[in-house]
């Protein structure tokens, strides 16, 4: 009886999430360029007033991108709050060129009607409110290639759903990064520093990770970016993979941070390919990770959390032997 080899999951990198100087951003791709990621995620998610990149701007990343081998995707905004943003959703999502990454459901009726024209085809991000199989098929039945896990559902879910999901239609897991937990029509960056939202003086400029919120006991809580809140501490699935790879996981999503992604990538893809055992790996990791791990959600707890494995019960288990 022949035993089923397992494909290993693409690497792909989210959207950048923060707001970053126009250099910086070109910068931060020419390097990403160069590392073994498969998938690039480019574009604004969270505040159409971060302008800083145009449209041609962003197009131009995605040319050196794809002259460099990478597969690259378009995302749109996470939360439509005004007519001119919709009317920028359009032209992305009737782009000719690039798949499109939908973030809501306005950018999923766009390019679900774009589907029957040029059968590209569309990702939905991890905002995307997918908790069951029947979901997956209708919006497979609109088009939908490949599905983001959203980041508060579990292993266990993500099992479930991921077997039970449409034939050909590929599963993406957030495996590193600060996890995106809510959008707000409130800019609780202009907040902290008593301004209003429409004179926001664009102060997520001087917060290139987000802005760390504590609690009073000095624990990292949430990270505030613009009208988006994230966890303090971030999301390593690193000793998860040989789970996502028994499963089948198509790709594996990392976050960019304004230091270290590069590394970060390559620790995921040399564990991936065996070059790097996942212990060793996982100590590397932890000089280039911001403010502590989490895995809760992923192992169906609260987010904050992260699994440990006992020390005292593992060194019982190696002095048996």
């Amino acid at each position: 009886m022949t035993q089923t080899i397992k494909s290993l999951p693409k690497l792909s990198l989210g959207p950048v999430l923060y707001y970053w100087p126009r250099e910086q951003i070109f910068d931060f791709y020419r390097t990403i360029a160069q590392t073994p990621v498969d998938v690039v995620y480019l574009g604004e998610t969270v505040c159409a007033k971060r302008r800083l990149m145009k449209p041609d701007d962003w197009l131009q990343v995605a040319r050196i991108l794809t002259e460099a081998g990478k597969e690259v995707v378009l995302s749109t905004l996470t939360l439509l709050e005004a007519n001119s943003e919709l009317s920028s959703l359009r032209k992305i999502c009737n782009n000719s060129q690039y798949m499109v990454e939908a973030n809501d459901m306005a950018a999923v009726q766009i390019v679900s009607a774009r589907q029957s024209s040029d059968n590209k085809g569309f990702v939905t991000g991890p905002a995307v409110n997918i908790y069951n199989s029947r979901t997956l098929e209708v919006l497979a039945k609109a088009g939908l290639k490949r599905w983001a896990l959203p980041v508060e559902l579990s292993l266990e879910t993500l099992t479930e759903l991921h077997q039970n999901r449409p034939a050909g239609l590929e599963t993406e897991v957030f495996v590193f990064g600060r996890l995106p937990l809510a959008y707000s029509a409130r800019c609780f960056t202009a907040r902290a520093h008593n301004l209003p939202k429409d004179d926001c003086q664009f102060r997520c400029l001087d917060y290139p990770d987000g802005l760390l919120l504590s609690t009073r006991e000095d624990e990292s809580f949430l990270v505030l970016n613009g009208i988006q809140t994230q966890s303090a501490k971030t999301q390593n699935l690193l000793t998860e993979l040989n789970n996502l790879i028994e499963l089948d996981i198509d790709v594996l999503r990392i976050s960019p941070q304004s230091t270290h992604t590069d590394k970060i990538i390559a620790v995921f893809n040399d564990c991936l390919h065996g070059k790097q055992a996942i212990d060793e790996a996982e100590k590397w990791l932890q000089h280039y990770i911001l403010t502590g791990e989490c895995d809760g959600y992923w192992h169906n707890q609260p987010g904050m959390d992260k699994t440990v494995i006992d020390k005292t019960i593992m060194d019982a288990a190696l002095n048996t032997k």
